[in-house]
């Protein structure tokens, strides 16, 4: 159905991966027209054709992984392929601009070039060259 991720503001993790990604809000889960404060627990992102592609719920404590050291595991992580090294240079610098940090560079690698990257409430995920 979809991939839930924990954060502890669900709304600007979601706002995240909606940039990253070009997802959208299921209907109804949109932020309050009004601009007001929202502690949305439950939030789904939608492709263009309203197929579910990712869940955030919120959590009141959520340890930030540590990766690559194992204090605190990744315990999962999210893949994303980009067709080219252009595209993964132009893909890195968009999730770093919403908040991403970089935690590994791995470019350097001509048979797969990647980078780990933590989004704004520490999940890490990985953009890589390579077939989607």
């Amino acid at each position: 159905m979809h991939t839930a991720l924990d954060a502890e503001d669900a709304r600007a993790l979601a706002e995240f991966y909606r940039q990253l990604l070009g997802l959208q809000y299921r209907p109804g889960d949109e932020p309050p027209a009004d601009g007001t404060p929202d502690d949305a627990d439950w939030l789904v992102l939608v492709d263009a054709d309203g197929h579910r592609q990712l869940a955030i719920q919120r959590t009141d404590v959520l340890p930030r992984s540590t990766w690559p050291s194992t204090e605190v595991p990744m315990q999962m992580h999210l893949d994303f392929a980009v067709p080219t090294a252009a595209a993964l240079e132009l893909h890195r610098e968009h999730a770093v601009q919403l908040g991403a940090q970089v935690l590994w560079d791995r470019t350097q690698v001509e048979s797969e070039p990647l980078y780990v990257l933590a989004d704004p409430a520490g999940h890490p995920f990985c953009l890589l060259v390579g077939a989607p």
